[in-house]
């Protein structure tokens, strides 16, 4: 089969000698593990020990809300359902400082524990919706473990579901960073949550420990976490609108001195993505990137494109240097189904690969005729 290579220039592209920019280089960021995405792109932007076992804390509950952001969307769970506090949560909420001071045998609704979970960090809220979802703590955390596998994430492991320190309980900032991308895109409307500043229960008012919710009016979360082994964590998102549109970083920052360094780090990281990288959108989803000659087919041509908005972080000032490959394998024989993958997009800065998304066929294409699949079956042989 032969290799059709067609490029597609997108925006103003400099010769093909041209070289891409050196990256920016990251800020100093005082902390032991870090990652920053491109969550608009899909793409790390810089990271330091980002594959480096690590205490998650109380980052931990990111998983947790995942699952029960879950059973609220299968209707397993409802926002005004109450539960009864078990002694379990209780005593969990005792054994630390991060707690929502629910009391035994006190029913709660699950939305006021979500509060309680997210804002004010409290295990006892956590480990109350752990066993409504999980039916017992210990069947929820075999829930979090299989859903860690189901993400591709190979070094995590949770013992629990509030995080708590406990052998075994571990995880990167890598996979700490596509956990928290997965709660965003699978749960976009349960962010709301994560930006409330303080949450008041039994008339005891707390605040959200994450300090970039006071500072940064783009940041809308997502979590913190705190142990002797762990240090100060933070998971901070921030959606800002650019001139070239809306995007989304988020930065992980793990081991950090303090709750002010883990605030003062996460911005430094989330300022550089902003100012330092240029978002640009090649196309949108279900775009046609091109008509492409279809042989055997009841029309003569097929609408290729992606499935999803095909954008890209370059260094500021590279995006005039941005430009596409298509690269399929050519002939395209019909019939061809929609979402039938047929090629690759390149995207390029320069002479270098950006990202490489899947092409695939926007409209189904059925055979022609007899005659007609005949006549093309010779044209075939005599290319």
């Amino acid at each position: 089969m032969k290799r059709l290579l067609a490029t597609l220039a997108l925006i103003a592209a400099l010769p093909q000698a041209a070289l891409a920019q050196t990256p920016p280089q990251p800020p100093e960021v005082a902390a032991r593990a870090y990652i920053l995405l491109d969550l608009s792109a899909n793409q790390p932007l810089a990271a330091r020990e980002a594959d480096t076992t690590v205490e998650p804390a109380s980052l931990t509950k990111l998983m947790t809300a995942y699952l029960v952001f879950q059973a609220l969307r299968d209707k397993k769970l409802a926002l005004d359902q109450e539960l009864t506090v078990s002694e379990r949560a209780w005593r969990t909420g005792m054994t630390d400082a991060s707690r929502m001071y629910i009391q035994v045998g006190n029913k709660v609704k699950v939305e006021d524990l979500i509060k309680g979970m997210i804002v004010q960090s409290g295990n006892d809220a956590t480990v109350l919706l752990a066993e409504a979802v999980g039916g017992s703590v210990e069947n929820f955390v075999a829930m979090m473990n299989r859903q860690a596998r189901a993400f591709g994430l190979k070094v995590t492991q949770f013992k629990n579901p509030e995080g708590l320190p406990a052998p075994g309980h571990v995880s990167t900032v890598r996979e700490l960073g596509i956990l928290a991308t997965r709660l965003l895109q699978d749960f976009p409307g349960d962010v709301r949550y994560y930006s409330i500043k303080e949450f008041t229960f039994n008339k005891i008012t707390q605040q959200n420990r994450n300090l970039l919710l006071w500072r940064d009016p783009s940041v809308d979360g997502l979590k913190t976490g705190y142990t002797d082994a762990a240090g100060y964590c933070l998971i901070a998102t921030a959606k800002r609108d650019l001139p070239n549109g809306q995007r989304r970083l988020l930065s992980v920052v793990v081991g950090a001195n303090s709750k002010e360094a883990r605030a003062v780090e996460s911005q430094k990281l989330l300022n550089w993505g902003y100012s330092g990288w240029d978002s640009v959108k090649v196309y949108d989803a279900r775009q046609v990137v091109t008509n492409a000659e279809l042989w055997k087919g009841d029309s003569n041509t097929v609408k290729l494109g992606t499935t999803v908005p095909v954008v890209v972080a370059v260094p500021r000032g590279e995006g005039a240097q941005v430009k596409a490959q298509l690269v399929r394998t050519d002939p395209l024989i019909a019939p061809l189904q929609q979402g039938q993958q047929v090629g690759t997009l390149k995207v390029l800065s320069g002479e270098r690969v950006v990202t490489e998304v899947p092409v695939t066929v926007l409209e189904s294409v059925g055979q022609a005729g007899m005659f007609g699949r005949a006549w093309d079956q010779l044209r075939l042989w005599l290319r």
